[in-house]
């Protein structure tokens, strides 16, 4: 079974390939975390994790929903991390979620997608975009070798750099960084309410027409990018910077 959370499509569109090579079921955890299911699910020996990198590791959400639900029958997990950059030390803390779950840890694989992450990066350009997707298919059929052969992956750089940022930075850029309250719609925005539908966390309510965030938000930048006249902006720091989802690049 293959557990799938995705801001901005990229995690989905890696999900959908391992899925279709070997003939698996995906499970959505953006409907799971949403509607608050954390109800036991029978999974059969196999767990497949396919998230985007988060400060240096998985998403807490997701982490919070793999240790709060029950996975009857899994015996392995591998965990698959796409990130613009790089994933740190993120294979420590899927070992030790492994390891609560008392589960066969299968190990962490990279894989190199569009940066999605606008509050704080730049996201490319559509062609741009095309070509990394493009340079990142074979390292997903790579990782879709390893769980067929039912075998671990290479063991991930772990350096000292690795280590501070999953580490020590991970917590503080949560606590300082990770916030709705920069999130702010212009005189363009007519009122549709995607940005309220992709919402993994029910944060975005449209009032008179306009979305407002709460306060529970986990910085997935699906409300942003996915808006369709471009009217949401993240402060100053997403200011004439490319939107980025995955469906925009048309790739089957």
């Amino acid at each position: 079974m293959i557990f799938c959370f995705s801001g901005t499509g990229n995690s989905r569109y890696i999900a959908k390939k391992i899925a279709e090579t070997l003939e698996d079921t995906i499970i959505d955890l953006n409907v799971k975390i949403e509607e608050n299911d954390y109800s036991p699910l029978q999974t059969g020996c196999h767990v497949i994790v396919v998230v985007p990198t988060y400060a240096w590791r998985i998403p807490r959400i997701v982490s919070n929903w793999l240790l709060s639900t029950k996975l009857l029958g899994a015996k392995r997990i591998w965990f698959v991390m796409d990130c613009g950059g790089e994933i740190g030390n993120a294979a420590k803390y899927n070992r030790q979620i492994a390891c609560e779950k008392q589960l066969q840890y299968m190990g962490t694989m990279q894989i190199i997608m569009p940066e999605n992450y606008i509050a704080m990066f730049n996201a490319p350009q559509v062609n741009e975009a095309k070509q990394i997707v493009e340079k990142a298919v074979p390292y997903i059929e790579n990782a879709i070798t390893f769980i067929k052969a039912e075998k671990p992956f290479p063991i991930p750089r772990n350096n000292l750099y690795d280590r501070f940022m999953s580490g020590p930075v991970n917590p503080v850029f949560y606590r300082f960084f990770v916030k709705a309250n920069a999130f702010l719609v212009d005189k363009r925005c007519t009122g549709c309410g995607q940005c309220a539908k992709k919402c993994p966390l029910n944060n975005i309510k449209l009032i008179n027409g306009k979305p407002v965030w709460n306060k529970n938000c986990t910085h997935c930048m699906a409300c942003i990018c996915y808006c369709p006249v471009k009217a949401i902006e993240y402060g100053k720091k997403s200011k004439n910077k490319p939107r980025y989802y995955f469906e925009q690049l048309k790739i089957k």
